[in-house]
């Protein structure tokens, strides 16, 4: 029998489901105010003492996607702090460092979204505020070094990443299809149209190439000093991953890893936290030559085939730079199609080739760009947008002619 709990228009459990829809909103889930009224309905039917039926009938309404359930699970065990019977539904929401057992995996996306203050009415709500940023602010982050920004910019520069447009570029292939528009003539198919009409041919038939994705191959340097920027740069290559396929994504500091599989999770905040489950050596030291003779041995045939692009970042800063780590940039430089180079220390102004390390590996690489804000970004999206070409005679042209891009 359904237990009602609604006798008073207004009370804790309506406040508590209008906040958690809020809360849900703020973590990414479409969720509007016909929703809350659904819920608020549906509640009425249940014993609102079970939690699994509370759970069951909330997820329902609020839960439109089926990459959502982690999101929406790690939520409502965080806002409500249920016991094993769910009765404490009737009382006020417990602070969030008042949960007895708050979940060991939820995602940053739930805690920050809790840690917000609650707006309890509409009057309470400033009047034309834009929840997002102005002009200005974005002109701003467009510029600052990520590792100069705070734990809000760097939420807005992750959302602002997510909802880059994706490079599209396309290869070539030496496979054929039919295609009206095509250059060859498929003269079987022209042939074979022609029986039907004693002969004659009516419909001329043409072949064209098949195109496809080009495929990215990174490898990301996770050592201290590039923890701000490899995390970033994940999100950025999260969304690739999830939009298209033939991304492959390796994390390297003193032994390599493949963290495509984990990247793979819908959830950016589960994506991240899986590749950081895989790795041991994240923010430690660094050994380049080691990680790419790995990579060109164990790898190197599986994922660069059909014209692959790799991204590598790293600061180039190499403790053991000798002729191993000129010879296995050698070798990854003829593997692929394209070897783009991303380094943070461009931003400096004055930066020089000086380090034994960055000399060694600077002369066969095809593009050398920076990757500490959001200007460089776009300008590598801009770069991957483009049809890759044949590698010609590296990044040292580029420095002797200022060819690399500087981002300010």
């Amino acid at each position: 029998m359904a237990i009602n709990h609604f006798d008073s228009p207004t009370g804790h459990i309506a406040d508590n489901v209008a906040g958690f829809a809020r809360t849900l909103r703020a973590c990414g889930l479409p969720v509007g105010p016909g929703a809350v009224i659904d819920a608020l309905k549906a509640l009425r039917l249940i014993d609102i003492g079970n939690r699994a039926d509370v759970f069951s009938t909330l997820q329902a309404i609020f839960m439109t996607r089926h990459d959502h359930a982690p999101i929406f699970a790690q939520a409502f065990d965080l806002f409500f702090c249920i016991a094993e019977e769910g009765k404490n539904m009737l009382d006020p929401v417990q602070p969030l460092d008042q949960a007895r057992k708050p979940p060991p995996s939820a995602s940053r996306r739930v805690l920050e979204a809790l840690s917000r203050p609650a707006i309890t009415s509409e009057r309470e709500a400033p009047q034309g505020q834009e929840m997002r940023p102005s002009v200005s602010d974005l002109e701003v982050l467009q510029k600052k070094d990520f590792a100069q920004m705070s734990a809000a910019e760097l939420a807005q520069v992750t959302q602002i990443i997510a909802n880059m447009k994706l490079p599209q570029a396309r290869l070539h292939t030496r496979r054929i299809r039919p295609d009206p528009r095509g250059s060859r003539l498929d003269l079987r198919r022209t042939l074979r149209g022609g029986l039907h009409t004693g002969g004659e041919i009516v419909d001329i038939h043409r072949l064209g190439r098949i195109d496809k994705p080009a495929p990215i191959v990174a490898l990301l340097d996770i050592s201290g000093s590039m923890s701000e920027y490899t995390r970033l740069f994940l999100h950025f290559l999260h969304g690739i991953t999830n939009r298209r396929g033939r991304v492959s994504v390796f994390l390297f500091g003193t032994r390599l890893t493949n963290v495509t599989r984990a990247l793979r999770a819908r959830d950016p905040d589960e994506a991240l936290a899986a590749c950081s489950s895989v790795v041991e050596d994240w923010a430690g030291g660094t050994r380049i030559a080691t990680s790419l003779h790995d990579f060109n041995k164990l790898w190197s045939r599986r994922v660069l085939g059909q014209g692959a692009v790799v991204l590598m970042i790293t600061d180039g800063l190499e403790r053991e730079a000798g002729s191993e780590l000129a010879f296995e940039m050698d070798r990854l430089h003829r593997s692929c199609r394209r070897l783009i180079w991303l380094n943070p220390l461009l931003r400096y102004d004055g930066f020089e080739p000086r380090a034994r390390g960055i000399k060694m590996m600077l002369p066969h690489v095809d593009e050398f760009r920076p990757v500490h804000n959001l200007s460089s970004i776009e300008g590598l999206i801009a770069a991957l947008s483009q049809a890759p070409g044949r590698h010609g005679r590296g990044a040292a042209r580029g420095l002797n002619e200022g060819h690399y891009a500087r981002s300010r």
